[in-house]
């Protein structure tokens, strides 16, 4: 997916994307910890704004005007540019940050190495595309896991562009606040729910056509007990690794 592709998907599925992504606190506290000590924080594909911390400075990066028109009031100060091309002098921040936003860059090893450019640290909150960890793109969704081995890219080779970079597990809580793709591991009905799915950006991406089979699939073994059969335990763990990653590395700056 290219800039402007990228940025036209955007504007297609992100109104009302504000109401299905809201910041888990719990992750929210995973990455301000990952921050560490540092005050001039810009965000990279920062969205309606979430995760943004409120006791730094922060200047946000969004291409999408469909994105950046639900920013909330008093949110951070917006900057409309992308990854690739940072409009910014080197080394002014002290981080800079992405979440769940490096596989809609158009040149991820361009883009990291902007944040690397402007920012003293890099903190990423990003999917590994180990698809075997979660029964939805295993058992439901192959096309998924199929456009993100193409999309997304392993986490060697984020460490790689990052110039090295330290992995850390982000267990997902049960009752995750927010609607990414992994967020209801535990909660399978709800990808019944359209309004969740138009906040999954890579479920917009499948043939609507082999999405409803899929779907169909998915009702039909909850309402038989087959999934339950198989994966019932998952609905009273309180956390679960499904492949979700932060990678935190030291900028050039």
């Amino acid at each position: 997916m290219g800039q402007r592709e990228g940025v036209q998907h955007y504007d297609d599925i992100g109104r009302g994307y504000a109401a299905r992504r809201r910041a888990d606190p719990r992750i929210q506290d995973i990455i301000d910890r990952a921050l560490g000590g540092s005050e001039r924080v810009l965000n990279v594909g920062a969205g309606t704004g979430s995760y943004e911390p409120n006791d730094r400075h922060v200047t946000a990066v969004e291409p999408s005007m469909v994105m950046i028109a639900q920013r909330p009031p008093g949110a951070a100060a917006v900057i409309r540019a992308v990854a690739e091309f940072l409009p910014f002098r080197d080394a002014v921040f002290d981080a800079a940050m992405a979440v769940l936003a490096v596989h809609h860059f158009a040149d991820i090893p361009r883009g990291l190495g902007e944040m690397r450019r402007v920012a003293k640290r890099v903190v990423l909150l990003t999917y590994s595309p180990d698809f075997d960890l979660f029964w939805l793109t295993r058992e439901y969704f192959p096309e998924v896991a199929d456009w993100d081995r193409r999309r997304l890219p392993f986490n060697e080779d984020l460490t790689q562009w990052l110039g090295g970079a330290e992995e850390r597990v982000v267990p997902i809580p049960n009752d995750c606040t927010d609607g990414f793709l992994g967020a209801f591991w535990g909660r399978p009905e709800a990808y019944l729910d359209p309004a969740i799915r138009g906040g999954i950006s890579t479920l917009t991406l499948i043939d609507p056509t082999t999405v409803e089979a899929r779907l169909r699939r998915l009702a039909d073994d909850l309402q038989s007990g087959a999934w339950d059969a198989k994966h019932g335990e998952l609905r009273w763990l309180d956390s679960l690794d499904v492949g979700y990653r932060l990678l935190v590395a030291n900028g050039t700056g």
